[in-house]
C-alpha cells in the first residue's frame, strides 16, 4: 500500500532522543517509569521495489532519494563540521566505496532516465552520488545532515529535503535524482533507510507533498535484479 505524505514531524528523532534519555539515566542509577517514555517503535511499512517501479522510473517524473553509502561511526562529523574538508567529516568505508561501485552497476540495469544528480554537500554524499550515477553533480549547500544540527539550523535542511521530493520534475521522461542523508528523510516521514538505499517518490508539487512508492534495500538488489531479467 502506497504512502502520501506532507508535512508532519517523525516519530523516528523522536525514539533517538528517547532512547539516548534512558540510557543517559540508567547510567546514573534507577529509572523509574515516570522519569522518560519510550516512544513506540515505528510502524512504517517498507514496499520493496518490483519490475512494476522501475517501468514506472523508466517512464519519468519520479523522485530517487538515495541515502549515501556505509560510514564509520568511529569517526563522528565535527562539530561545527567543515564542509570545505573531508577529514572533519565522517567517512565512507572501503566496504561502502564496494558496495556503491556494485549499486552502480545494478542502477545501470534498470536504465533510469535522469539527466542531473543533486547532491548534500557532505563528502559522503558527494563521493556515493559520483560512484553510483553517471551524471554532472549539483550541490545543494541547505541539503545537509539533519542530525547533529540544532533545532533552528535544521529547520531549512529539512525544509530542502522535503521540496526535493515534492517538487514535480519539469523535464518531460526524465527522473529527479537525490543523494543525501537517511534522517533528512526521517524527520519527514517515519522512516530511516539504511544507507546505500534508494527510496522512489512520486513528486505531487510543493506545498502539497509526496508519494512513498518503494524502496530497494541494500540486500533487495538481487531479487529485484532476477525479477527484472525475468519479465517480458
Amino acid at each position: 500500500m502506497q504512502s502520501t505524505h506532507n508535512s508532519h514531524r517523525t516519530p523516528s528523532r523522536a525514539a533517538w532522543v528517547g532512547i539516548a534519555a534512558f540510557c543517559a539515566l540508567a547510567c546514573m542509577g534507577s529509572v523509574r517509569a515516570a522519569d522518560v517514555q519510550i516512544p513506540v517503535p515505528s510502524k512504517f511499512k517498507i514496499i520493496k521495489a518490483t519490475p512494476e517501479h522501475v517501468q514506472s522510473l523508466r517512464a519519468g517524473g519520479l523522485v530517487v532519494y538515495m541515502r549515501h553509502g556505509a560510514t564509520d561511526a568511529r569517526y563522528p562529523d565535527q562539530i561545527p563540521v567543515h564542509l570545505d574538508n573531508c577529514a572533519s567529516q565522517r567517512p565512507l568505508t572501503a566496504d561502502g566505496r564496494a558496495q556503491l561501485d556494485r549499486i552502480k552497476v545494478y542502477v545501470a540495469q534498470l536504465k533510469i532516465p535522469y539527466n542531473k544528480v543533486i547532491s548534500s554537500p557532505f563528502c559522503r554524499a558527494v563521493e556515493s552520488a559520483q560512484r553510483v550515477f553517471s551524471a554532472p553533480l549539483e550541490i545543494d549547500p541547505t541539503l545537509r545532515y539533519t542530525a547533529a544540527m540544532p533545532e533552528a539550523e535544521k529547520a531549512p535542511a529539512v525544509a530542502r529535503t522535503r521540496e526535493w521530493i515534492s517538487r514535480k520534475v519539469e523535464e518531460p521522461g526524465l527522473n529527479r535524482i537525490v543523494v543525501a542523508h537517511g534522517p533528512n528523510i526521517a524527520e519527514i516521514m517515519d522512516y530511516l533507510p539504511p544507507e546505500t538505499t534508494l527510496v522512489i517518490f512520486r513528486p505531487l508539487g510543493e506545498g502539497v507533498g509526496f508519494e512513498y512508492l518503494a524502496s530497494i534495500e541494500p540486500y533487495h538488489w538481487p531479487v529485484l535484479l532476477k525479477a527484472l531479467a525475468n519479465t517480458p
